[in-house]
C-alpha cells in the first residue's frame, strides 16, 4: 500500500466548503486538462451512502448476496464496487484517502484530481467564495499551494504565505497552474 507522501504521481486536491463550486469548477477543468495531453484519475468523496448498481442487474444481485468485491467490466467501461467493512460503532468514520488512490492504475495516469478529503495532508489549491462568509482555509492548512477565488484579495499577502492567486473565473489559468504542477512531480 502507497502513502500519499510516496504517491507514484501527481497529486492535486480541491478543498473548499460545501456549495463553493469544487465539482462545477473540476467538470470545465477536466477538458482542458484532457486536451493538454493529461490522462486523469479522479477521487471524490461522498458524505452519502453511494448506490450505483441497479438492483435489476446481475452485478447488484450478487454484490448484495456477499461479493465484498465486485468488477463490473464490458467493451466500454469497467466498474469496480467494494463494500466498506465497519464496525457498528465505526459506521461514520470516513475513508481514508490513501485506501482510494490505491484503487488506481497509475501507469496509466499522469494526474489525480481529488474532490474532498479537505482535513489529509496533501496538495491542495483552495476554492474561496468569500460572500458565502466562510474562513480561507489555508490559514490553518500548511498543505494548500494556491486560492482560487471569485473577489479581490490581498495577493501580496498570499505570495508572503507561499500561495499563488487564481481567479476562480480564469478557467485557462487554472488549468496553466495545474499542467505546471504536474509537471513538476
Amino acid at each position: 500500500m502507497t502513502s500519499l507522501e510516496h504517491f507514484p504521481i501527481p497529486l492535486l486536491g480541491f478543498a473548499a466548503f460545501s456549495g463553493t463550486g469544487k465539482t462545477t469548477l473540476i467538470t470545465q477543468l477536466l477538458p482542458k486538462l484532457t486536451e493538454r495531453g493529461l490522462r486523469i484519475g479522479m477521487v471524490k468523496h461522498s458524505h452519502h451512502d453511494i448506490e450505483m448498481d441497479n438492483p435489476k442487474k446481475d452485478s447488484y444481485k450478487l454484490r448484495k448476496a456477499g461479493a465484498c468485491q465486485m468488477v463490473l467490466a464490458s467493451p466500454h467501461r469497467t466498474i469496480l464496487f467494494a463494500e466498506q467493512e465497519l464496525a457498528e460503532q465505526d459506521e461514520s468514520e470516513e475513508p481514508k484517502l490513501i485506501t482510494q488512490l490505491n484503487w488506481l492504475n497509475t501507469d496509466e495516469l499522469d494526474l489525480v484530481l481529488v474532490e474532498g478529503f479537505r482535513h489529509e495532508a496533501f496538495t491542495k489549491i483552495e476554492l474561496h467564495r468569500p460572500s458565502l462568509g466562510k474562513p480561507i482555509l489555508a490559514n490553518e492548512d500548511k498543505h494548500i499551494i494556491a486560492i482560487a477565488t471569485d473577489a479581490v484579495i490581498d495577493q501580496k499577502a498570499l505570495f508572503d504565505k507561499g500561495l499563488t492567486y487564481l481567479d476562480l473565473n480564469d478557467i485557462n489559468a487554472i488549468t496553466d497552474f495545474i499542467v505546471q504542477y504536474s509537471q513538476q512531480g
